[in-house]
């Protein structure tokens, strides 16, 4: 039996808004231009993933929307505008309910394709339930899939991976350091460094190095 391919729904806020935590992370580097960088890192490491068929990101902004179709995306507008969840809930329906759907946070740009196919392939080979991989910390989540056919019933926010258990969806515990690292702060940009960003984050990164330097 061939692999299921999944769609991967990738939500992105407005630029005015993404990443809000991570303003002044890269002094001299405008906010928008990381948050660009961080999201084409994550969808080109997808688009990159042997196991996935589609990306669907779900966003209101044009600039973000249309480099990300450059990326190889396909971008459906946020109709529900009401949040994390919703934006996933209107991808996953948007999908529609014949193909796998894993639902991925847009601010991974150290992941590495063979990580994901390994979570995805993981995911796929268990029981037809949810799962969830949980961010470095252990708190947060990073990824949620569910197979063809089963509701999403995304929970991302504070406590998610608590959240995302307590509703029945199962842990991968696999180590995957490239997955698991998503940035929200300037100390987790550092971090995922170390592992090797994307090219379009590791650009800015180099250049703010060289204007220190200069």
């Amino acid at each position: 039996m061939p692999e299921p391919r999944w769609t991967v729904v990738v939500p992105v806020k407005r630029l005015e808004v993404a990443k809000s935590r991570l303003r002044g992370a890269l002094p001299g580097v405008p906010h928008a231009e990381l948050a660009l960088a961080l999201a084409a890192d994550t969808v080109r490491a997808v688009r990159a993933c042997p196991a996935v068929a589609e990306v669907l990101v779900v966003t209101d902004d044009p600039r973000m929307g249309a480099q990300l179709r450059a990326a190889g995306a396909r971008t459906v507008p946020d109709a529900p505008d009401a949040g994390l969840n919703a934006a996933f809930r209107h991808g996953a329906a948007v999908a529609g309910p014949h193909v796998p759907v894993a639902a991925l946070t847009a601010d991974l740009p150290a992941l590495r394709p063979v990580e994901l196919a390994a979570a995805l392939r993981t995911a796929a080979a268990g029981p037809g339930v949810r799962r969830f991989v949980a961010d470095a910390p252990g708190s947060g989540t990073v990824l949620l899939t569910t197979p063809a056919g089963v509701p999403l019933e995304p929970r991302f926010g504070v406590g998610s991976a608590a959240a995302h258990a307590a509703s029945g969806a199962l842990s991968l515990d696999d180590a995957w350091p490239t997955l698991r690292r998503d940035v929200d702060t300037a100390a987790d940009l550092a971090d995922a460094a170390l592992l090797g960003l994307g090219p379009r984050t590791a650009a800015l990164v180099t250049t703010r190095a060289a204007r220190t330097a200069g």
